[in-house]
């Protein structure tokens, strides 16, 4: 089993370089496939899911709901199979 921190990405060149957790679409224990929307993230411009890396199984989140997170930080921690 490996671990994997999940990161908030990039959000391009006129988003800026944070957002805030609108909601989670998971819990931790859940699984997730690979491309699975993890939660829903806010910006000035715009509104964006975050997407599963790989598949396995939330372990932990990192922020809440209503938290402002910076591009690179750690949302979520990923348990894979891998």
């Amino acid at each position: 089993m490996a671990e994997i921190e999940v990161t908030l990405p990039s959000l391009g060149d006129d988003a800026g370089d944070h957002a805030e957790v609108s909601f989670w679409y998971v819990d931790p224990g859940d699984a997730v496939g690979e491309g699975d929307s993890l939660l829903q993230m806010l910006t000035d411009k715009a509104t964006f899911d975050v997407p599963s890396p790989a598949a396995g199984t939330v372990t932990a989140h990192k922020c809440a709901e209503g938290d402002r997170v910076t591009v690179g930080d750690v949302i979520c921690l990923l348990e894979t199979s891998e």
